[in-house]
């Protein structure tokens, strides 16, 4: 495998940044949140930037900082609405390749717990449901690779990930 990055793509709840952490120590790769990047970069929360911005100026400024990342041999999980950041994903796959990990409606519904709290991007009446349906095949579309969560620990995930990259030499 060439060293380049490998970016991270799917639902709040699907376990990127946990995946991500196991992952960069596995290939020896550094880890970066692209939520912490955000919240860095803006001085405020992500639910703060959506109360303060809403949720169309949390998307730009998602999509700014998303798009700006250079960093290479880094394992970066992104926050899950980073799909709707176009400029953001040619970026990121540009620099490198990029795992979805799917996991079931029913599975994010029983990990998530308040999405608010969370500052997960959801459009007021919109509910989990319809948001899973809308983001699903977005992640389909930028993804290079696929990683179903099946209900498997953040190491079996880690290890199929690393398998597959192995194998896509």
């Amino acid at each position: 495998m060439n060293k380049k990055n490998i970016i991270l793509i799917g639902m709040p709840g699907v376990g990127k940044s946990s995946a991500g952490v196991v992952l960069a120590k596995a290939l020896g790769y550094k880890f970066a949140d692209s939520d912490l990047i955000i919240q860095e970069k803006t001085g405020m929360l992500l639910k703060e930037i959506i109360n303060k911005k809403g949720i169309e100026g949390f998307i730009e400024i998602e999509n700014n900082v998303n798009k700006a990342i250079n960093m290479e041999n880094t394992v970066i999980a992104t926050g899950g609405s980073v799909i709707y950041g176009e400029e953001a994903m040619e970026h990121l796959k540009k620099t490198g390749i990029i795992v979805y990990l799917k996991a079931s409606y029913e599975i994010i519904c029983a990990r998530l717990g308040d999405l608010k709290g969370r500052g997960v991007v959801i459009k007021e009446g919109q509910d989990l449901r319809a948001l899973y349906d809308e983001r699903a095949p977005l992640y389909e579309k930028y993804a290079d690779l696929i990683v179903e969560e099946k209900g498997q620990s953040i190491r079996e995930t880690v290890h199929i990930i690393e398998n597959i990259l192995k194998d896509n030499g």
